[in-house]
């Protein structure tokens, strides 16, 4: 029989027979071997994760993963954890694999527990957890978090409770409750204070504020965080990176400074992502925005849905520019009119009708224009703004006043009497 040295030069001299080598150097009794042989043992599966990685096999993936089991009963482990981490990395890498990654996790989480293994479940589950987030399964996550936190505080595993803390705050803004999802941030912060923190989940939980200021209209703030997100990943080469900058052009955008937004991609971090469709398509809403023109800016939702629809923050934050640019414009259109047709309306901003209506009655409600809806004959009445009549106001500082003199007049009488 080959040694397990001999079979990992062969595999390195033949790639063709790569995978047949790796196994057999897998299937050799790891409690027969010396040290050389598990240390070749160790690299054997890294090597076939990365093929199985490489052919993007997700299954196969995953049953490495597996195999690697009885090696790992024999190591130390901490070693155990960092190489199952390693496996589990090869993931991101194969497409439309978060299931099996999933069903991998879990099915590792189980055995972590069966063996004791308390950090490496923890860890595993901490992932399975981003996961569950990323999926949009809001509620497993939350249970999973709740029991995690529940044992990671007996423990006073500080840093991995800034992470559990940190995605549960995530999960939280994924289902709308910013009170919790700011809560959970601030316990974040608050575990990350009393240790080291990675510069990696530092740039996060400057993310994840930058986004929850962002939802409370506060971008000034945002802005801020974002760009020491942004300068933390791209110093770091992170592709998270991208996104601290899109979130940063976003803030411009919805501050009103969309011409802000071609002086920032001038600045020598952000130069060589400049580029890249992501940006390009914050450019085009920057360009739209500034011109105040509906009709660009929904050809750049158009040409770039995938690049703004698929990120829920920007989505969300989009929806709501979209919504004040078209009242912008429907002021613009009405203002020389008294009386207006409303399909004329439509037809000049370039939606339908019926749709331009109801825009146009929730103006009237929220009192951004003074006028009334005419649907009988179709048409749109703008009266002018109405001069406030401060005859009711004086009256009642009068009233006021005689009610002093009364009082005066009152506390006399009681002293004479």
């Amino acid at each position: 029989m080959s040694t397990t040295t001999e079979l990992l030069a062969q595999a390195e001299a033949n790639p063709s027979h790569a995978e047949k080598a790796y196994k057999q150097i897998l299937a050799q009794d790891p409690t027969a071997a010396d040290a050389q042989a598990l240390r070749d043992k160790e690299t054997a599966l890294v090597k076939l994760g990365e093929l199985y990685r490489d052919q993007k096999n997700a299954q196969a993936l995953a049953e490495v993963i597996t195999l690697s089991r009885s090696f790992m009963s024999s190591t130390a482990k901490a070693k155990t954890a960092k190489l199952i981490r390693t496996l589990l990395d090869f993931f991101s890498a194969i497409p439309k694999s978060q299931a099996i990654q999933m069903n991998t996790l879990t099915d590792n989480i189980a055995w972590a527990k069966k063996e004791k293994r308390v950090f490496l479940k923890h860890s595993l589950e901490t992932r399975l957890v981003g996961l569950q987030l990323d999926s949009q399964q809001y509620q497993p996550a939350l249970t999973l978090i709740d029991n995690l936190l529940t044992e990671l505080k007996r423990l006073d595993d500080k840093m991995i409770l800034t992470e559990v803390h940190l995605l549960e705050s995530r999960v939280y803004r994924g289902i709308g409750n910013l009170p919790k999802a700011k809560a959970a941030l601030t316990s974040s912060r608050t575990a990350a204070n009393s240790i080291y923190c990675p510069p990696a989940l530092q740039a996060s939980l400057d993310l994840q504020s930058g986004i929850l200021h962002a939802e409370d209209k506060d971008y000034t703030t945002g802005y801020s965080y974002f760009f020491e997100a942004f300068e933390n990943l791209s110093s770091q080469g992170d592709d998270g990176a991208l996104d601290a900058l899109k979130y940063m052009l976003l803030c411009k955008v919805m501050l009103n400074l969309p011409e802000d937004v071609t002086s920032l991609l001038t600045n020598k971090l952000a130069v060589k992502y400049a580029h890249l469709r992501d940006v390009e398509s914050m450019r085009a809403i920057a360009r739209a925005h500034q011109e105040r023109n509906l009709a660009d800016f929904e050809k750049a939702l158009f040409d770039y849905k995938l690049e703004l629809s698929s990120d829920p923050t920007i989505r969300s934050h989009l929806a709501a520019l979209y919504d004040t640019l078209l009242e912008q414009n429907l002021l613009r259109i009405i203002e020389p009119y008294s009386v207006v047709e409303i399909s004329h309306v439509a037809s000049l901003v370039g939606q339908g009708q019926q749709a331009v209506e109801a825009k146009l009655s929730q103006m009237i409600l929220d009192k951004v224009f003074h006028g009334v809806l005419d649907q009988g004959r179709g048409c749109l009445l703008v009266f002018d703004e109405p001069e406030a009549d401060n005859t009711y106001g004086a009256a009642i500082n009068t009233l006021e006043q005689v009610g002093k003199v009364v009082q005066s007049l009152y506390a006399k009488t009681v002293k004479i009497a």
